[in-house]
C-alpha cells in the first residue's frame, strides 16, 4: 500500500523519465567544476538561484548548510575524483537552525521522538506527547546557528583548514535571502576561503 506522496512522486518521475533524452549522456564530473554546500530548507532551489542545469555542479545539502564531517567528505570527493576547483558555502536567512540550541533538541528527543511544535509568540519548542524518547541525541553535534555571517565564516574556515582540502581550492561564503532570492557575499568568509 503506497501513500499519496509516493504516488505523486512516481507519477512525476514517469513524466520526467519520458523526456529524459540526452541527459543519459551527461558526464559524471560537473560541467562547471564547482560545488555548493547549502541548507536542506525546501524554500531554497540552488538550481534556480545559481543558474544550474543538470550536470552543471554538485549540490550538497544538510540542515543549515553546515560544514559537517560528511559535507567535507563530499566536497573532498567532489574535488579529488570529479575535478571541482571552486566551492560555495551558502547559508540563508530565516533558517530553522537558528530557532533552537543543542540543549533544546536533546531535551525534546529525550522526552519524545514525534514532531515537536514551535510557539512563535514565545519562540519555545514543545512536544504534544510525552514518553518514548531516547537519550541518543546527547551524542550528536546539532550544528545550530546563532549568527548567519559568523556561521558561514566558521564553516569556510573549517573547510579551508581541513588537511584534505588543497590550498588552491577557492571557497566562497554567501547568505541567501529567503525574502528577496538574492545572494549576499560574506566578505570575511570569502577572504578566508581565498586560495593560497
Amino acid at each position: 500500500m503506497s501513500s499519496k506522496v509516493v504516488e505523486d512522486v512516481l507519477a512525476a518521475n514517469t513524466i520526467y523519465a519520458a523526456d529524459f533524452g540526452a541527459k543519459s549522456e551527461l558526464a559524471m564530473p560537473p560541467a562547471r567544476q564547482f560545488a555548493i554546500l547549502t541548507c536542506m530548507d525546501a524554500r531554497l532551489d540552488p538550481a534556480k538561484y545559481a543558474g544550474l542545469a543538470e550536470g552543471d555542479a554538485h549540490v550538497i545539502r544538510n540542515a543549515g548548510g553546515r560544514a559537517t564531517d560528511d559535507a567535507i567528505r563530499s566536497l573532498v570527493i567532489s574535488h579529488k575524483l570529479l575535478g571541482t576547483s571552486e566551492w560555495f558555502v551558502i547559508h540563508h536567512t530565516n533558517c530553522g537552525m537558528e530557532l533552537f540550541s543543542d540543549e533544546v533538541m536533546v531535551t525534546l528527543l529525550e522526552d519524545n521522538l514525534e514532531t515537536a511544535s514551535l510557539d512563535v509568540s514565545t519562540m519555545t519548542w514543545s512536544n504534544s506527547r510525552h514518553g518514548g524518547g531516547c537519550s541518543a541525541g546527547h551524542f550528536i553535534k546539532w550544528h545550530t546557528i546563532r549568527n548567519q555571517e559568523e556561521s558561514v565564516a566558521q564553516d569556510v574556515e573549517r573547510i579551508r583548514s581541513h588537511p584534505l582540502v588543497p590550498r588552491n581550492i577557492t571557497i566562497n561564503g554567501y547568505i541567501f535571502d529567503v525574502k528577496t532570492g538574492r545572494l549576499s557575499e560574506v566578505s570575511r568568509a570569502s577572504e578566508i576561503g581565498r586560495p593560497g
